[in-house]
């Protein structure tokens, strides 16, 4: 079987496609309240395909779940502490949170059924990836231990979706599974950039690349503390739904990391706007530079406007998961100029010296 160059490309750019679709439903999620919708892991109500009538289950359902839950949580304290993670650990154990137990809602545990067949969905299509590598491995032997890590790395967030699930969404792991989630992006759009013919048209001629790539990559760590900052104000919105019932309310409740999220937004949609200008001046520039740099400030834009729209709309739940969604495509723009700024920026010094 040979696999060419652009079909393991297009494999990669679909994988993409269906992580960040991922990502969006995990949004709906989330914003549905649905993430405790299947009790275990991977079953769903201890069946591949769940109930739709709370009348297929027994009565003592929920003390069931509770039961296994609380088990599973002590195994993975357990081995948490083994790590040094001892507080960490003592919370799990004793969290009184964690030992709610939801009752049955067929709407809310097909929302996440759902999204547990999406989750397959994308370990199955970077399988492929990964099986895709091994027919291109004399060309291209990178591809594929790059493709191996992606394997790696999605088989490790299904796992850690468990412990998510089983500590009934401790505040910190949602952090942690949507970092992971951007790192797999990264890893994938890395491959799509390894395996394209680069474009080598001018680089000597952008005289300010330096200062580009520098302040893109400081572009990005900004914003993946935003991002972080995002999910400490969207785990603060849970609590306080738990509390009041009453949307127009909850803004008011938020704390300072609130403000500091707002305000950070037009920190970075600053930064990047200076960028698109600097780069708009340089004399035959790269258009596909321009191209990614309208592309993020436009979407910075609209990151912006939804949240804008949460603040003083009662965050409605149809923005949450977009907001989520322009984030997680800000940041994959961002990351795959980044590559292309630093490419030319090497091209630009061999070209000199």
């Amino acid at each position: 079987m040979k696999v060419t160059k652009e079909a393991f490309r297009k494999l990669n750019i679909y994988t993409i496609i269906a992580v960040y679709f991922l990502i969006l439903v995990g949004g709906i999620v989330r914003s549905t309240g649905s993430g405790m919708g299947c009790p275990d892991w991977p079953k769903c109500f201890g069946s591949y395909v769940p109930p739709t009538s709370v009348d297929q289950l027994p009565s003592d359902y929920q003390a069931h779940y509770l039961k296994l839950r609380i088990a599973k949580n002590n195994r993975i304290a357990k081995m948490i502490s083994g790590f040094g993670f001892s507080s960490l650990a003592d919370e799990i154990s004793n969290d009184p949170s964690i030992l709610i137990e939801e009752p049955f809602n067929a709407t809310k545990t097909w929302i996440e059924y759902i999204n547990r067949l999406i989750g397959v969905v994308i370990g199955l299509l970077i399988f492929a990836v990964l099986i895709a590598s091994l027919f291109i491995w004399k060309s291209n032997r990178k591809m594929f231990y790059w493709a191996l890590f992606s394997f790696i790395l999605v088989a490790f967030q299904g796992w850690f979706g468990s412990i998510v699930v089983s500590t009934n969404l401790l505040p910190g792991t949602i952090s942690i599974h949507m970092g992971l989630a951007l790192l797999l992006v990264c890893v994938l759009i890395y491959m799509v950039f390894i395996n394209n013919d680069q474009n080598t048209s001018d680089p000597a001629k952008l005289v300010k690349y330096d200062l580009l790539s520098n302040l893109m990559l400081i572009g990005m760590v900004l914003f993946v503390i935003q991002i972080f900052l995002g999910t400490q104000v969207r785990e603060s919105i849970d609590l306080i739904a738990n509390r009041i019932s009453d949307r127009n309310l909850w803004i008011n409740e938020l704390g300072l990391s609130f403000y500091i999220h707002r305000t950070y937004s037009l920190l970075i949609l600053g930064l990047h706007i200076w960028m698109a200008v600097l780069l708009n001046k340089q004399k035959n520039n790269d258009k596909g530079l321009n191209l990614m740099f309208k592309s993020l400030v436009m979407l910075i834009v609209l990151e912006v406007l939804s949240g804008t729209a949460m603040a003083y709309f009662a965050i409605p739940g149809f923005l949450q998961p977009l907001h989520l969604l322009i984030a997680t495509l800000i940041f994959g723009v961002q990351f795959y100029t980044y590559l292309n700024l630093k490419y030319l920026k090497s091209v630009k010094r061999i070209l000199i010296s």
